[in-house]
Order: structure tokens, then C-alpha cells, then sequence
């Protein structure tokens, strides 16, 4: 359901709060005891609902809270039901305890005042997450105010194959390396999403203040705001793969074109995707990731309860627990999941820091020292235009 679905609704205030005091954790821990937690969750990967699975079972031996996967194909119609509910009155004893959500879905639960909270900040292992150097405060540039609670990273990186060329540290660089190195790269065709991803980390990396486009765009900055892109791009197309005439479809197509040595340089949200590939003989073993040196763009993945769940505190454990070192590491672990941690190395034990440590995460995979600073996400106004925008200069006709 889109957030303008939401907007045409007029609903008075909620505000939604434990039997606990969410700062009490002996009490929450206590209270949450024999609870049931009915997450909804994205359930079309394997890999995912088997880490789900071990945190039900982690969670019930810690706490004796019973976690319940339900599976989802579209988080969209988890939000649905939850205003359904509100909207007959039904305040208490949902349906939903906890969502795992991110984008639009949490600004219109959020903006709707569907949420129980705030209650992330309060979590224990809270102390352990990187405020920082992450993007775990904002959603797609909307505060997330202790609403809801990070658990995964996902990050820009760029693939390269070493055989042919050195990492690139801005996006003017990789644009002086495309004119000297004429077909050697491309970019999947937006508005596929990587393709889009793209355009967003070049307007970030290109303008000299990246904090403007955390607000709506507007009429009165946009053309000030994407002259730079416009710029690059127009230098940069007649030197892409096939004079920029035909785009790969889909990320998948994109390293396609690597294995076949057709190009040397792609993009990926998945730092740990190189390395998958290289395991399944997809890519060639002499391919590795970089970062810009300003940083790239980077989201978290979330968790969020609804105002009326019946399990509130249980809920908050599965929150926390999802923040903890031993969740995280077995979610970075890439013969698990793969994906990148919220924690701030320097914040946890050195037991712990170790235990990261030694994670192989596969040999094109960077560290998360490595990975750098990540940078905000744009308001989504401004890939909504620039997409739009892009198929009106670029797009193939």
C-alpha cells in the first residue's frame, strides 16, 4: 500500500505502550516469558527463513518466547492489516507482533501512527549498534525515532575484475577510466533497481552536499541539484558497453557480462554477492569489490512492532536479540545470510571483535572496517524524478 493510501485517511493520535516500562528489561524479559511472537516477514528465500528458525530456537531457550515466521510476499499487505484493524477498532490483541520493514511501509505505519514504541534505543544490545558510521536512525530519510530496530546492512559496492583494472575512488574517477577504457562498463537499465541504485550513488558522490536531497524534492532545486549528474552522464554514455545504446536488464544480466569479459566494472547492494558468485563459478576468481572514498549508499533492514500487538514485550526480545554479537555474526556469516552488521566493531568485546574477525566472509567480500562510511539514502522524490528523468535523456528508445 502506498503512503499517499494512508495520507487520505484521517486518524486520531496513538500512542502505544507496554505492560513494561521498555527500559525495564528484567521486567520485559519477565513479561515476555511464554509469549507467542507472530513475525511477518518476507519469507521467499530459504537461507533467510532458516536464520528465522534459529532465532525462534535461540529466543525460546534464552527467553521462552515462541517465534512465529509468517511469510510474506509483499510487506505492503502486512501494513494493510494492521489499518484494517485500527480502522474497526481493533487496538488491541492483533493480529501482527513484529514486521520486518523498511522504506515506505515503515513512513506510512509511522506517519498513520500504526507503531508501538518508541522502543529500540532501549533495547540492551542498542549499546552495541554504530549510530555513526550506518545508517541505522533513518529510514530512507525518515527518523525512525525508536520505532523501529535495525538488524542487517545492505551496501553499494563496485565489482572489478583485477585482471583488467585498479579500484576507482569517486565517481569522476570511474568516468576518466570509462574514456580511457571505451565499453568496458554499463549499468543495468533503470528503473530496474540497481540501475536506479546508480544513479543515486552518482548524484551523492558528484554534488557537494549530499544532505540536500533528504528532503522532497522540489521544482526550485531539482535542475540545480542534478546538473552535475546530467553532466557526468552525458560524457560518460557514448563510453559505456555498446555506446551506451542497449543496457543489461538486471544485475544478474550485469555479471553476466563480467564472466563473459565483456565488461570489468559492475555495481551491487550485496557486498557479499562477488564472492557468492566467484563460490558458484559465476564470476572469475579474480574478481573483488571496492567503495568510493566519500563512502556509498547504504540502508538497513528493520524490524517494527504495530501499536496493538498482543506481544509487545516478546516482541522486544526477538528485537534484541536480533542485535546481539551471536545474531549478528551467524548473519554475517555468508554461509548463512551474508549480511552486513549494524554493530560498531569498537564497541564490542574483544571476544566478540575477534569472533567477527575471523568470519570468512569470502574473498572478494570487504571487511566491515573496510566498507567504510555509508551515506544516506535519497528522499525517495528525488529517484522517483531522476528515473523518470534519466528515460527521457537515456533511455533506449
Amino acid at each position: 500500500m502506498k503512503l499517499s493510501t494512508f495520507g487520505a485517511v484521517f486518524m486520531a493520535p496513538t500512542i502505544a505502550f507496554a505492560e513494561t516500562d521498555p527500559a525495564d528489561w528484567d521486567a520485559i524479559a519477565q513479561t515476555a516469558n511464554g509469549q507467542t511472537v507472530y513475525w511477518n516477514a518476507w519469507g521467499g528465500s530459504t537461507s533467510t527463513n532458516a536464520f528465522i528458525e534459529w532465532v525462534g530456537q535461540r529466543v525460546a531457550e534464552d527467553y521462552g518466547v515462541t517465534l512465529e515466521h509468517v511469510k510474506l510476499s509483499d510487506t505492503a499487505d502486512a501494513v494493510s492489516r494492521v489499518l484494517s484493524e485500527k480502522q474497526t477498532g481493533q487496538d488491541t490483541g492483533g493480529a501482527i507482533d513484529m514486521i520486518w520493514i523498511n522504506g515506505s511501509n515503515f513512513a506510512a505505519m509511522k506517519d498513520a501512527d500504526l507503531l508501538f514504541g518508541p522502543f529500540a534505543t532501549d533495547l540492551p544490545n542498542w549499546a552495541y549498534v554504530d549510530i555513526d558510521g550506518k545508517t541505522v536512525e533513518t529510514d530512507f530519510t525518515v527518523p525512525t525515532e525508536g520505532y523501529e530496530s535495525p538488524w542487517a546492512m545492505a551496501q553499494v559496492v563496485f565489482m572489478y575484475d583485477t585482471a583488467d583494472m585498479e579500484p576507482v575512488g569517486s565517481m569522476q574517477e570511474l568516468l576518466d577510466w570509462a574514456v580511457a577504457h571505451p565499453g568496458r562498463f554499463t549499468y543495468p537499465q533503470p528503473p530496474d533497481f540497481l540501475g536506479t541504485t546508480f544513479l543515486k550513488q552518482a548524484l551523492v558522490d558528484l554534488i557537494d552536499d549530499p544532505a540536500v536531497l533528504a528532503q522532497p524534492v522540489t521544482e526550485e532545486l531539482y535542475d540545480e541539484v542534478t546538473l552535475p549528474l546530467w553532466t557526468w552522464l552525458e560524457a560518460l554514455t557514448p563510453n559505456l558497453w555498446r555506446g551506451g545504446e542497449i543496457y543489461p536488464q538486471t544485475g544478474p544480466a550485469q555479471l553476466q557480462l563480467i564472466a563473459d569479459n565483456a565488461v570489468d566494472l559492475a555495481i551491487s547492494f550485496s557486498p557479499g554477492e562477488a564472492s557468492t558468485a566467484i563460490a558458484n563459478s559465476q564470476l572469475p576468481d579474480t574478481v573483488r569489490t571496492f567503495v568510493l572514498d566519500k563512502g556509498t549508499i547504504g540502508n538497513a533492514s528493520f524490524v517494527a512492532i504495530p501499536y496493538n500487538s498482543d506481544a509487545t514485550e516478546g516482541a522486544m526480545v526477538v528485537a534484541n536479540f536480533l542485535l546481539s554479537p551471536e545474531a549478528q555474526i551467524r548473519a554475517q556469516d555468508p554461509n548463512v545470510l551474508g549480511y552486513g552488521t549494524v554493530l560498531d566493531m569498537a564497541k564490542l568485546s574483544d571476544e566478540d571483535a575477534e569472533a567477527f574477525g575471523a568470519l570468512d566472509l569470502g574473498v572478494a567480500t570487504l571487511s566491515p572496517a573496510e566498507l567504510g562510511t555509508v551515506q544516506d539514502e535519497p528522499h525517495p522524490s528525488w529517484m522517483t524524478r531522476i528515473a523518470e528523468d534519466w528515460q527521457d535523456r537515456f533511455g533506449v528508445r
